[in-house]
């Protein structure tokens, strides 16, 4: 891991800019395909907003980069908690983001464990390759955000997923009413760099327990690239 940062910003509007400041910075510095996993939830919804406002969009190099996502909930498409579906509303159809670059998560006409397998080979045809090279990230850009019992993507604490270690990604089953599909840590590792999005005092419980060394899944992540933790005041006690 090349490094890993914290950065305090004023509020939910200044993460979402310096997100948005990293990402596209992180885009332009890369050759030929970049390859991005999303984050889901309430709080990335400001920064996919951001990204398809005018004065961002013709920043980004659409036609070559494909947008994976971390996690999903094993609901509809259409349904309000979708990550997909939200993503769709605050950033792809706004900016009109080519569908063949877009990878969602399969939902539907399959289980959730087949629907892992079917999204891992996905990926895999993206990376090119069936085992991951720690020397060629899967992502040039990793989006992820902090739950308040310390989840980070859907590997919760007390999952079976936290364990794997060949497998892309696994369903998760048990930790919320509805089932999850999770991208696991080798490939969330695999990145050079990666964004957590912190937002709002309710995180602030959870990040004092970070800080002081519990074995929480958001701080297990080791990624081959860059860390960057930005947190808004309010998040880290400032506000």
């Amino acid at each position: 891991m090349s490094g890993v940062q914290r950065e305090v910003l004023a509020d939910p509007d200044a993460v979402a800019a310096r997100a948005a400041e990293l990402l596209v910075g992180a885009l332009a510095g890369t050759a030929g395909e970049a390859v991005v996993s999303l984050a889901g939830g309430s709080t990335p919804r400001r920064l996919y907003e951001l990204l398809a406002s005018p004065a961002w969009r013709t920043r980004i190099p659409w036609e070559r980069v494909r947008w994976f996502f971390g996690d999903e909930r094993f609901v509809p498409p259409g349904h309000p908690d979708s990550n997909f579906g939200m993503v769709r509303r605050a950033l792809f159809d706004p900016a009109l983001v080519p569908p063949a670059t877009v990878h969602a998560i399969p939902t539907e006409g399959l289980t959730p464990d087949a629907a892992a397998l079917a999204y891992e080979a996905e990926l895999r045809r993206a990376y090119g390759a069936v085992e991951l090279d720690p020397a060629r990230p899967l992502f040039a850009v990793s989006l992820l955000g902090l739950g308040e019992d310390g989840h980070t993507a859907s590997l919760f604490p007390g999952t079976a997923a936290l364990e794997e270690r060949r497998r892309w990604a696994v369903a998760v089953p048990g930790a919320r009413p509805e089932p999850r599909i999770s991208l696991t840590f080798p490939a969330l590792d695999s990145a050079a760099l990666t964004l957590v999005l912190v937002t709002g005092a309710s995180k602030r419980p959870v990040l004092a327990r970070l800080a002081a060394g519990a074995d929480l899944p958001a701080a297990r992540l080791r990624p081959s690239g860059t860390l960057i933790w930005l947190l808004d005041a309010a998040a880290a006690g400032r506000a």
